[in-house]
């Protein structure tokens, strides 16, 4: 995933937020799945 320091630093700081593609492309590349976080999305707006 080839993106600048600056994105990572927005995302890590909470300026800016993930959509779907990002998400999965973040999970390959840091080896989680990505179901796992939007099961726990879901729950939280029940």
């Amino acid at each position: 995933m080839k993106v600048y320091q600056s994105f990572i630093a927005r995302l890590e700081s909470g300026q800016r937020r993930v959509d779907v593609v990002e998400l999965i492309k973040l999970s390959e590349v840091l080896g989680f799945d990505p179901t796992e976080i939007v099961d726990k999305l879901a729950k939280l707006s029940e």
